[in-house]
């Protein structure tokens, strides 16, 4: 039995490649488990993590959620009863999982240095579980080169086994960069580049209901339109005159204004908009409504500030359902097309 511990940074995309390595490995014939030492809460009442409810049912896993994921993260999880018994806690449904697996995907927690504090970071567990690490690295300039160095070293350092590396999600315009200049100097530091997976919207835009639930709020218009995928952003803080040009340049877009910026409200209705977001609790003028209605875009009118809204949106990411054909799907084809998936089908071997 082998294990594969997938590591990286929120948003780096690590359900998605193991979403599409679980699907490979079964096609190879293994049978695949899945756990995640340290999980996220999702919002609501069930406080579930939604990777391990995902991909329970791709697998085809009848074991409990709880046993998925024997523990959760969250910003005071040292208070009540903090580290006690964590690490076997981690042991015995690590145990129950792998019993009658060939191949156990570990789920990295969101931060590779969560819960440190009970000495459950990913960099120890890995060395825990013995595992070999797939480290995935989105890009988004330089310094997230930089990042994958230092993350490559301290893995080195920490004498955990480093598979290799998956640059993922990466935006088209940055795909040459990545494989002629980042690819290149980490290979010449010694570490492996095992795949150079491009941004693909169906797999990484979030759609315009999981930034409703993020927000809240109240919903306008287009309230049946709530699947539509948002694939950028656009701040409405120029003038009306200006404003055509500038958003004509964003395709599926979400636009975040304040509610009383109907010229720019009607503007964005204009152009190809996923989601107008409304903020600071003002009331649209009436027009603004009609248009969107007539258009079918969600309207979202949300009582926080403008720069409240962009930072709670900050970090959001498509999530995976077990509804989504078309996504798992594509996580598969990911892996087949852009990664090195023999090699990583023969370290499970």
């Amino acid at each position: 039995m082998k294990n594969l511990y997938i590591m990286g940074t929120p948003a780096s995309g690590k359900t998605a490649l193991a979403l599409g390595l679980a699907q490979k490995f079964k096609k190879e014939g293994l049978r695949v488990a899945y756990f995640k030492p340290i999980g996220n809460p999702s919002p609501g009442r069930e406080r579930v993590d939604e990777d391990a409810v995902l991909m329970r049912e791709v697998l085809g896993m009848d074991t409990p959620l709880e046993l998925m994921v024997p523990r959760m993260a969250g910003p005071s999880y040292l208070s009540g009863n903090g580290c006690k018994d964590a690490l076997n806690q981690v042991r015995y449904a690590y145990q129950g999982i792998a019993a009658d697996s060939d191949v156990v995907i570990i789920g990295g927690a969101i931060y590779p240095y969560a819960y440190a504090g009970c000495g459950l970071d990913d960099v120890t567990l890995a060395k825990e579980l013995a595992a070999p690490v797939l480290l995935v690295v989105n890009i988004e300039n330089d310094f997230s080169l930089d990042q994958t160095l230092f993350f490559n070293r301290s893995l080195a350092a920490a004498g955990v086994n480093l598979l290799g590396n998956v640059f993922n999600n990466i935006p088209r315009p940055l795909l040459a960069k990545t494989e002629g200049i980042y690819q290149p100097i980490l290979e010449k530091q010694g570490y492996k580049v095992l795949g150079i997976i491009p941004r693909r919207p169906e797999i990484a835009s979030p759609t315009v209901e999981e930034y409703y639930e993020v927000l809240g709020g109240e919903i306008l218009a287009g309230g049946d339109n709530l699947d539509r995928l948002v694939e950028d952003v656009v701040i409405g803080a120029m003038t009306a005159d200006s404003a055509l040009t500038y958003l004509r340049r964003s395709a599926d877009k979400a636009v975040i204004l304040g509610g009383d910026r109907a010229d720019m409200a009607l503007a964005a209705l204009e152009t190809s908009t996923a989601v107008l977001i409304l903020t600071g609790g003002l009331y649209p003028d009436v027009k603004v409504i009609a248009r969107a209605q007539e258009k079918n875009v969600p309207l979202i009118l949300v009582h926080y500030d403008t720069y409240t809204t962009v930072e709670k949106i900050n970090h959001l990411t498509r999530r995976l359902k077990p509804g989504n054909t078309t996504a798992i799907q594509v996580a598969l084809e990911n892996v087949e097309k852009y990664c090195q998936w023999q090699t990583i089908v023969e370290a499970m071997r």
